[in-house]
């Protein structure tokens, strides 16, 4: 990347808040400031106010959040990167992490399932007897370490039955009623995976698939891929391609399609977070239904509030508010101090890493999570986007890659 493509990329103006730390950092390009006595940074009612020569933005924050006044302090520069100032907050009330269908469903209610990118209706009025978590990603590989003999569970397949809804780690497993027929279709696709890998292993164990085969589930509307067959009778469903609406939200006239990389994005956010607390887990193999990881993932925290702006808003006066949904890089500005998740991820491209990524597949400490093949490549576009807004110097810690993800 040239120093002028680079510019281009790099927000104008980026904002990261650590509310934990009850700290902040702010980056203003060189272009938009050059020296620290020509902006002035303040606080207002859950808001900071950053003036420059070109203009004023007016960033709002969350309720409890807010700068404490005069603490602005110029940290190290960076050559050629701009000006670092270091801020200080006043934290009365930490924002909440907003929860996964995983964690949200429940027994004896109606459910109905869309698919996430066209908005039609797969199914219609599931009501569940028994909603179950199945055992977490890598179950598998530690029974020889709580078993003196043999796998018990070598085989043998975690399915539900009637009126069962049994919850992955991103998906559920179904029965297939004859409305399936109607809205999804069946598309077999190779699925070659290295009996070695023992992530592949226990995830095609527990899901029940064949690992030399494989049956996608596609919307028949938009033909999206949904998931897979697992069985004759079992659908699995991943939470990233799917809109659950729960009793009357699943009329037609209250779906609002959403846009596909801001769902992306806090679905997966959310549910590393979900993880992380119920699991104690930080580092994840996102990987594909043949069991081949795609990115490493490693969650640093889960605190933050972002913002960043291109150049031509910081030209005038704007005020944005949180979660307008929009990144740097489109015609329109980026969204406000939206709470995200810090992490470091690393492609897992042949030949590229590999010494890290056969040692994360071998480390049960790893959480696997198994998505689509066209979502992980969209989770991947989302981490890139992300990095190529930060500050060259944030961009890269060690062999890894930084990136933020909304929740």
């Amino acid at each position: 990347m040239t120093q002028m493509e680079e510019t281009h990329t790099q927000a104008g103006v980026f904002l990261e808040l650590r509310q934990r730390l009850q700290s902040g950092l702010l980056v203003l390009r060189a272009d938009v400031v050059g020296d620290h006595s020509e902006v002035t940074v303040s606080g207002g009612d859950a808001s900071i106010r950053i003036a420059t020569p070109s203009g004023a933005l007016c960033v709002e924050l969350p309720p409890g959040v807010a700068l404490v006044e005069g603490s602005c302090r110029e940290a190290s520069r960076a050559p050629g990167e701009g000006l670092h100032l270091r801020l200080r907050l006043q934290v009365d009330k930490h924002t909440e992490t907003p929860g996964t269908v995983v964690t949200k469903m429940r027994v004896e209610k109606s459910y109905g399932f869309r698919c996430q990118r066209c908005a039609e209706r797969v199914l219609t009025e599931r009501v569940f007897q028994r909603v179950l978590p199945l055992p977490n990603g890598n179950w598998n590989a530690l029974v020889d370490d709580w078993c003196c003999h043999a796998d018990p569970f070598a085989n043998r397949r975690l399915l539900p039955r009637q009126g069962d809804c049994l919850l992955g780690d991103t998906y559920f497993l179904l029965l297939r009623d004859g409305e399936c027929d109607r809205t999804l279709r069946q598309e077999l696709v190779s699925a070659h995976v290295d009996a070695g890998h023992a992530h592949a292993h226990a995830h095609a164990q527990d899901s029940g698939q064949k690992p030399s085969r494989l049956v996608s589930v596609l919307c028949r509307a938009c033909d999206a891929v949904l998931g897979e067959s697992v069985s004759a009778g079992t659908l699995k469903l991943y939470i990233t391609e799917l809109i659950v609406t729960q009793g009357d939200e699943d009329r037609e006239d209250d779906i609002i399609k959403q846009d596909r990389g801001l769902f992306l994005e806090r679905t997966v956010a959310a549910r590393l977070v979900e993880l992380s607390s119920t699991q104690s887990m930080f580092r994840f193999a996102l990987q594909t239904p043949n069991g081949k990881a795609f990115i490493l993932l490693w969650l640093l925290n889960a605190d933050s509030l972002v913002a960043s702006f291109s150049l031509p808003v910081v030209s005038g006066d704007a005020s944005i508010s949180p979660g307008d949904g929009v990144r740097v890089g489109t015609e329109h500005p980026s969204c406000g101090a939206s709470s995200a998740v810090k992490v470091l991820y690393l492609p897992c491209a042949p030949s590229m890493h590999q010494d890290i990524t056969d040692a994360w597949e071998k480390d049960v400490g790893v959480h696997p999570l198994t998505l689509p093949q066209t979502t992980c490549q969209e989770v991947m576009c989302l981490l890139t986007a992300s990095t190529s807004c930060l500050p060259p110097s944030l961009r890269q810690m060690n062999s890894y890659q930084v990136a933020f993800m909304r929740l």
